[in-house]
């Protein structure tokens, strides 16, 4: 049988301005460039926050297809129990640019705030990040809090 150890390392991503992801449109903002790293495909992300919200670590949990992608609870909160985060917000984008959520996508919101409350890790927000063109509502994200779903 074979066992493995593990390795925690740190490696500094951004020196910049302090940020609070704490509002839709500062998720989105903050995560954009990330999901022009392959717009063609879902990506489905963490962001580990401090007790001011403010990133502490950003973690790519799946990448998927042109509509689909698979998160499971586990994945996102072994990064922030590492991290030893207050909180965290997911995102995902929709390569359509409609971020309109599909069943699939409340399913796996509903799976993460339970498992955030077992945790003890709060679950701010999951936003899904589109295109205000293709949007009908012409915002380009979709906030699951602001919709009351978390």
């Amino acid at each position: 049988m074979r066992v493995y150890e593990a390795k925690l390392v740190y490696s500094l991503v951004s020196l910049g301005d302090e940020t609070r992801l704490d509002k839709p449109v500062r998720i989105a903002e903050y995560l954009r460039s990330a999901f022009e790293e392959n717009p063609m495909q879902e990506a489905f992300y963490a962001v580990y926050l401090d007790r001011k919200n403010h990133p502490i670590g950003r973690h790519l949990i799946t990448l998927g297809t042109v509509d689909s992608t698979l998160v499971a609870p586990r994945e996102v909160f072994r990064g922030a129990i590492i991290a030893s985060a207050s909180a965290l917000v997911v995102a995902h984008n929709h390569p359509s640019g409609d971020p309109a959520p599909s069943q699939a996508d409340v399913r796996v919101t509903r799976a993460l705030r339970e498992a955030a409350k077992i945790i003890e890790i709060a679950l701010l927000d999951h936003v899904i990040v589109g295109d205000p063109k293709a949007d009908p509502l012409g915002v380009g994200h979709y906030s699951f809090r602001e919709a009351g779903l978390i």
